[in-house]
């Protein structure tokens, strides 16, 4: 339930109803996405090497705490 579809700037085009099983069909606007991300380049900020334990799964990081320490 409440599943939807988001166009490029991520307006909802299209939403489920939470009262009952529903297929959605949406056309999305491929066409827009380009253009878009020329004039709002998202990607080029981001800080990978702060991503830090966010990129790690549970597991690894109680697996391997002396790791982290740096000894």
């Amino acid at each position: 339930g409440s599943s939807f579809a988001c166009g490029p700037q991520g307006e909802i085009l299209v939403q489920a109803s939470t009262e009952a099983p529903e297929v959605l069909v949406v056309d999305l606007p491929l066409g827009r996405t380009e253009p878009l991300r020329r004039i709002w380049p998202f990607f080029r900020d981001r800080r990978v090497d702060a991503y830090g334990d966010l990129t790690r799964h549970y597991r690894d990081i109680d697996a391997s705490p002396a790791e982290d320490s740096g000894r």
